[in-house]
């Protein structure tokens, strides 16, 4: 009923003739300061004819540089990856909250958004077929990144007194540099990147969320004659109550959720692809021969080869967000002993989330969109995926509106918890503080869905991607703690020493229904 009471007057505003005057205002305002922090963290460089931002090459270098560290672990954990989120080594009586299966189906719904259906598409209109050969392969990179960053959010984690946990890029920063011998600097690290989490949340983890959902919902309810054009704030406010009926119960709320949502909107979304491409089968070897020419082609793009490359990495690595940290708070409530069997279960997240949906989503555009003449309808991002969809069955914007739908809103529940988190490392962890977060947060995803506040947007993804300097500096010089745990680690599941409970308990049962029979 508070956070009603909250957004109700905001709301009121939505259809009032005033509130193109109050976007306008409000961006203008806060424009000036969006451009130069966008400016500052987006920097480009010119590198063999393409601009090239430096946080890209800051993600990609630290993406490259764990995959050979680390001997390609995301090829050797792979297989143990999809034992440990089946349960088999799972301990019923380790410290935690949630289980690896629920652990990854948060982050995972975190890190699948409108961007996996809207951004791929962008990528191939700009880069080419090509950029889809990158996209996958800086995926591929990307997931030994992401074992190191949620090793250490398990490694560092805090437990309380009531049984929760508390973990992240902001914990591991102040206690694992406070190891090396530098404590004021590893806590000015965390401040730093909690704050800039709690600012970039309510931009990227909702308010762009609610807005993509509500256009796309508007889109297959009638466009400008849908009841929903003149009531954004209706919409906003039934999405807003609905994330809040499962935020206020916490990470077991919101895993509950995840579990079940992420399973279903991957199907959704997989078996939507897969009908569509399907249909297009007559192009998929011509697809794939455009995806590995393209890659590696100099023309039409400028900065050529590395033209295409860039926008491949960058739309991968700003969509499974591995060295950001933000998965790494998720997993860092996790029910487990071995810290580093988070780490190998979060390699799943980039394989699902840009090798799996991501290269679906590229072949629906390049077998469907590209020969079709749809690439030059004008249609840009999720437009050009929704009529990439409909161009065989009319209907089939309808379950993608829905897949976009479901994105929305776990990504939504997600990173109202990293949101949380961050806002408890600065403010205390009592429920009046995490009320009032909460509420905030419910307020900002309503708005995006009335008001059209590009600064604010604008300024919390660049705080969204610069925390990614703190953070990924932090993971080069806690590397080779990691890098012994998982030696140790791995030494201990060659030789069998660790618990498969799974087998355990199936072997009990064996031996019970054997005494019964005898």
């Amino acid at each position: 009923m508070n956070i009603y009471k909250l957004i109700l007057p905001l709301l009121l505003v939505s259809n009032n003739s005033h509130a193109d005057s109050i976007d306008t205002a409000v961006n203008n305002f806060l424009e000036p300061i969006s451009n130069a922090l966008s400016t500052i963290v987006f920097f480009s460089i010119p590198i063999l004819g393409a601009d090239v931002p430096l946080i890209v090459i800051w993600l990609a270098c630290a993406a490259i540089f764990f995959t050979c560290y680390l001997k390609f672990i995301n090829l050797r954990g792979f297989s143990h990856g999809l034992q440990l989120i089946r349960g088999d080594y799972s301990n019923p009586k380790a410290k935690g909250e949630i289980s690896h299966f629920q652990a990854v189906a948060t982050a995972i719904s975190g890190t699948v958004g409108v961007g996996n259906i809207g951004g791929v598409a962008i990528a191939i209109t700009i880069g080419g077929p090509g950029a889809a050969f990158w996209l996958v392969f800086a995926g591929f990179l990307s997931m030994s990144t992401k074992l190191v960053e949620c090793t250490l959010g398990v490694m560092y984690r805090r437990h309380h007194e009531d049984g929760s946990v508390s973990g992240g890029p902001m914990y591991y920063l102040e206690h694992g540099i406070a190891e090396k011998g530098w404590p004021k600097l590893g806590k000015t690290m965390g401040i730093f990147y909690a704050l800039a989490m709690v600012v970039g949340c309510l931009g990227i983890g909702n308010m762009f969320q609610s807005n993509q959902a509500y256009i796309q919902f508007v889109n297959i309810t009638g466009g400008e004659q849908s009841f929903f054009a003149e009531h954004s704030w209706l919409f906003g406010i039934l999405i807003a109550g609905t994330v809040a009926t499962v935020i206020i119960g916490g990470i077991h709320s919101i895993a509950r959720v995840a579990e079940r949502i992420v399973p279903l909107m991957a199907i959704l979304y997989v078996v939507s692809t897969i009908v569509i491409i399907s249909f297009n089968y007559q192009f998929i070897p011509t697809a794939f021969k455009l995806i590995f020419q393209g890659a590696f082609t100099s023309d039409g793009i400028t900065g050529g080869m590395i033209g295409v490359m860039v926008i491949g990495f960058q739309r991968a690595l700003f969509s499974n967000e591995a060295g950001l940290g933000s998965a790494s708070i998720a997993h860092s409530a996790v029910k487990t002993n071995e810290p580093v069997s988070e780490g190998i279960v979060s390699l799943l997240e980039p394989f699902i989330d840009t090798i799996v949906i991501c290269t679906l989503s590229s072949l629906v555009i390049i077998t469907t969109a590209i020969p079709y003449g749809l690439m030059d309808s004008g249609l840009k991002g999720i437009e050009l995926t929704s009529a990439a969809f409909a161009y065989h069955i009319s209907w089939f914007p309808y379950p993608l509106a829905l897949a976009a739908l479901l994105f929305a809103f776990s990504t939504s529940i997600a990173w109202s918890y990293y949101g949380l988190k961050s806002w408890t490392y600065l403010f205390g962890s009592k429920k009046n503080s995490q009320l009032i977060f909460k509420m905030i947060f419910c307020l900002f995803i309503a708005l995006g869905c009335m008001v059209q506040l590009d600064s604010i947007i604008k300024i919390s993804d660049a705080l969204v991607f610069i925390i990614a300097i703190p953070n990924i500096l932090g993971l080069y010089i806690l590397a080779p703690k990691v890098k012994k745990e998982l030696h140790q680690y791995m030494a201990k599941l060659q030789q069998g020493k660790l618990k498969n409970y799974r087998q355990l308990k199936h072997n009990k049962t064996v031996s019970s229904i054997a005494i019964v029979q005898k």
